[in-house]
């Protein structure tokens, strides 16, 4: 690499040593109170959803495809598409051929992940089946979405998110439906616990990553693709990438409004369930970004990759967990409850978690060296 090209590299990312990234700089407004945005979003949601008459049906009957909700996607897709479009794919290799990251990951996925979550749900929540059973759902399935923006705004390896989360959808196809039935059927049976089935198609999942994973992505790629061959690399990221990041934020808000007047009468309809329901969500969003941060540290994972580990470790794919459980138990179910409390009680704690890793970032790693020209 030229001292030129590093140096507008460097211009481009905003980074010099001991300085945070120039997009925490550049949405330093929307930053500094981003939780007290999110606590607006999601009181104008409760308050829409509860208030105003017809409002949670006018958003549920609006949908892409059975069972995918229109304003979700969009919300979404105004989530990933700036920073996927950030993404350096010609870089992935790096991330690939990182054995560490890859397997540690994978294993923290869909081996920690699913039986922390069953060993919550049995532990707190013995007494209520339809709940217990939503929340193994949720630990289920794995997250390809809001992660990327948790990521972002840690200052994560982008490139080593895009790739995670790549190799979460793939095995989402193939696993998710054959870990449902040992979760819910088998694990219980061998325990003497009670037990309850799951019937979802590799289809549905299928669908439900093409569209919120799969159509963002592409649209990322090709935004990089064409922006830099007609505008260079120096344009791109430094007049372009600017241009568009704040709208991952603006749709972060705009997805916890819709999430909440989806649900504001179930959600203030039962307190009580929801206060227990989040009990052992709270507890696995806790074990599992603070179990992969401080593994990823062990190993001797960058910062950018630790962060990264930790989010990817923590989320979970709510887009899939709710539509399955809708489509397996109904959408009155205490499955489906379940099943929307995750994102509404991910979404805050991992904002946190965010302060927390850049506070873990100042005092436990030390700052990155700059490769000399």
């Amino acid at each position: 690499m030229t001292t030129e090209t590093a140096a507008v590299e460097e211009r481009a990312l905003g980074e010099t040593p001991g300085e945070e990234p120039a997009l925490i700089r550049r949405l330093s407004f929307l930053d500094r109170f981003l939780p007290l945005w999110i606590v607006a979003a999601m009181g104008v949601g409760l308050a829409l959803g509860r208030l105003v008459h017809g409002f949670s049906h006018a958003l549920d009957s609006a949908q892409v495809t059975t069972g995918v909700s229109a304003p979700i996607f969009v919300g979404l897709l105004a989530m990933m598409y700036p920073v996927l479009a950030k993404v350096r794919y010609s870089h992935l290799d790096g991330v690939r051929s990182d054995r560490r990251l890859l397997v540690t990951s994978l294993v923290l996925n869909w081996v920690v992940g699913p039986a922390v979550m069953f060993g919550l749900a049995w532990a707190l929540l013995p007494d209520q089946p339809t709940y217990r059973t939503g929340l193994i759902v949720v630990g289920l399935a794995r997250c390809i979405a809001m992660v990327l923006i948790w990521n972002d705004l840690a200052c994560g390896d982008r490139e080593a998110a895009a790739v995670l989360v790549a190799f979460n959808s793939v095995f989402q196809i193939l696993a998710f439906a054959g870990l449902g039935w040992f979760y819910l059927v088998e694990l219980p049976h061998w325990l003497g616990l009670h037990s309850s089935g799951l019937h979802v198609s590799v289809g549905l999942i299928a669908e439900s990553v093409a569209i919120f994973l799969g159509i963002p992505l592409v649209a990322g790629f090709l935004t990089r693709t064409i922006g830099e061959r007609t505008k260079g690399r120096a344009w791109y990221e430094e007049r372009f990438l600017p241009k568009i990041g704040p709208v991952a934020l603006y749709g972060l808000l705009f997805t916890i409004v819709v999430l909440f007047g989806l649900q504001g009468r179930e959600i203030t309809g039962h307190p009580l369930d929801v206060v227990r329901i989040a009990a052992p969500l709270l507890c696995y969003f806790a074990i599992m970004w603070t179990g992969a941060f401080a593994l990823g540290k062990a190993i001797g994972l960058p910062y950018e990759r630790t962060a990264t580990l930790a989010f990817t470790a923590a989320g979970n794919n709510f887009e899939l967990a709710i539509a399955v459980a809708i489509g397996t138990f109904g959408a009155t179910s205490g499955e489906a409850l379940a099943g929307v409390v995750g994102p509404l009680i991910e979404v805050p704690v991992l904002v946190a978690l965010v302060y927390v890793s850049l506070w873990a970032r100042r005092r436990l790693f030390a700052p990155a060296a700059r490769p000399a020209g």
